[in-house]
């Protein structure tokens, strides 16, 4: 039998209020949401519609779930967070930034050259990133492989697997997560972005991956799903998932995209997003607006 491990503490005590902890990470949800629309607004277009929409995951993550020292991003002990979907590291950015693990006035240099904050995710480059995305189906692979690496060094440390539902299109994925399963890696948290919208379109259309929350229970995974944009279910689940033992833990998050703009939320072509210049003070508008309301 695969053998298992203790989970590191949370990043806040595990007796601070439930109130506090989601006001808390709303306010890093919006933090994350302004940043993404300054570093947007940086290059003119982007992958702006996915960070707004994967925002509050983030902040959860970052805020309430994960262990790490801001100023040793290479500490052993860390909880290691690894972005298959290089694309959203516009987001990912947003959220180091956050956690202060990169400067905040760095972000304006997202996207430029000689720039640490390229526009796919890249580790040779980047403090916190610790793989390089882009090509889909490879994160679940490697968070295998560290997974199995730390629990053999005795390790406490968590993987963390951020993934989107295009994703699930790739054999490889299934191939990672079969191993998972296998080796009883209780130490890897998947978490799917479901905002159903790919590249060549709408997720359904292209290849249908419903029901998901079966298939990876059908691979010997732990799995739930929640409104990837309410918070407090997305710390109820967390706390769940981070007390299971025995097998891998997928999260699925249903999202929106350009969550928190509704300018941008109702964008036709969303995937890569264009925005005009004129359409940024209106976006961080309504972004605060909602906020505040």
């Amino acid at each position: 039998m695969a053998t298992t491990l203790n989970r590191p503490h949370t990043s806040l005590e595990p007796s601070a209020d439930l109130t506090d902890r989601v006001q808390r990470i709303r306010s890093a949800g919006y933090r994350i949401r302004r940043n993404a629309l300054l570093m947007g607004e940086v290059q003119g277009q982007g992958y702006i519609g996915q960070a707004l929409g994967v925002a509050d995951v983030l902040a959860t993550v970052y805020t309430d779930q994960l262990r790490y020292r801001a100023d040793d991003p290479h500490w052993p002990d860390r909880d290691r967070f690894l972005l298959s979907i290089g694309h959203y590291a516009i987001a990912l950015y947003a959220a180091l930034a956050e956690a202060g693990i990169i400067p905040l006035e760095e972000l304006e240099t997202y996207g430029s050259d000689d720039s640490r904050l390229p526009m796919s995710g890249m580790a040779s480059y980047t403090p916190g990133m610790e793989i390089s995305g882009g090509s889909l189906g490879h994160g679940l692979a490697v968070a295998a492989g560290m997974g199995l690496g730390l629990r053999r060094l005795g390790n406490p440390a968590r993987v963390f697997n951020l993934l989107s539902d295009g994703e699930l299109d790739e054999g490889s994925t299934w191939e990672a997560a079969l191993a998972c399963a296998h080796h009883g890696l209780d130490n890897v948290l998947a978490i799917v972005d479901v905002n159903a919208l790919q590249a060549d379109g709408p997720t359904a259309g292209v290849l249908r991956t419903e029901p998901v929350v079966d298939k990876w229970r059908a691979f010997g995974w732990n799995a739930l799903r929640v409104d990837g944009n309410d918070v407090p279910a997305l710390v109820a689940a967390f706390d769940e998932l981070g007390e299971h033992r025995g097998s891998p833990s997928v999260l699925i998050c249903d999202t929106r995209i350009g969550r928190g703009v509704p300018l941008l939320e109702n964008r036709d072509k969303a995937h890569f997003m264009s925005v005009a210049d004129h359409e940024w003070q209106i976006a961080r508008t309504q972004l605060e607006e909602g906020f505040t309301a």
